[in-house]
C-alpha cells in the first residue's frame, strides 16, 4: 500500500536557491526531529551525492524510536535542474511502522522572479496489510506535519543563502 501526502507552498526567493537547497545544503538543518522522528546527524558516502543515481547514508540522534546511528540509504532517482527532484529513502535500520521505502519529490516553478512555487510530496509505502490503518494514519497526520516542518527549515536555509554541501 502506498499513502501520498503533498503540501506547496511559495518561497520568495531565486529559483536556484528554491531547488538546490533543500538536497544540497546541510541535511541537518533540514531534518532537525520532531516528535518520534530522529534528528538527523550528518551523512557519509556521499561524495556524488546530488547525481541521479547516488545515494548517501543518513545518520540520526537517539530518539524515542531509534538508538540513533546509521538510520538509512538516500538515493536520487531524478534530477531536473532547477525544477524536480525525486528521492528514495530505503534500506531502513530500524522498523518504521512496517514500511518498506519512502519516496520524495520536490518541484518548483518560477512564478515570476524571486517568487516560487514549491510542491513538496512523499509517498509512504508499506509492506505489512495489518498496518495499513496505521501507515496512513501516520502518513495523513504525523508525516504532513513533520513535512511542514521540514518546508519551513529550507525556507530559512534559501532566504539566508546557505552554502550547499554538494554540486
Amino acid at each position: 500500500m502506498t499513502s501520498t501526502v503533498s503540501i506547496s507552498t511559495i518561497y520568495k526567493c531565486s529559483l536556484e536557491r528554491a531547488f538546490k537547497t533543500p538536497m544540497l545544503c546541510d541535511v541537518s538543518k533540514v531534518h532537525t526531529g520532531y516528535g518520534i522522528m530522529p534528528k538527523v546527524t550528518h551523512c557519509t558516502d556521499d561524495e556524488h551525492w546530488g547525481k541521479p543515481g547516488h545515494t548517501k547514508k543518513v545518520f540520526v540522534a537517539a530518539s524515542p524510536t531509534q538508538k540513533g546511528g546509521w538510520a538509512s540509504i538516500d538515493k536520487v532517482l531524478e534530477r531536473i535542474e532547477n525544477h524536480y527532484w525525486k528521492i528514495e529513502v530505503s534500506d531502513f535500520q530500524s522498523w518504521m511502522l512496517g514500511f518498506s521505502k519512502f519516496v520524495g519529490e520536490w518541484e518548483t516553478t518560477e512564478i515570476e522572479p524571486n517568487k516560487v512555487l514549491v510542491k513538496y510530496t512523499y509517498t509512504l509505502h508499506s509492506d505489512i496489510p495489518l498496518l495499513y490503518p496505521i501507515n496512513w494514519l501516520f502518513a495523513k497526520t504525523f508525516w504532513k506535519i513533520y513535512m511542514k516542518r521540514v518546508l519551513e527549515n529550507v525556507r530559512t536555509l534559501a532566504y539566508n543563502d546557505e552554502p550547499y554541501r554538494y554540486a
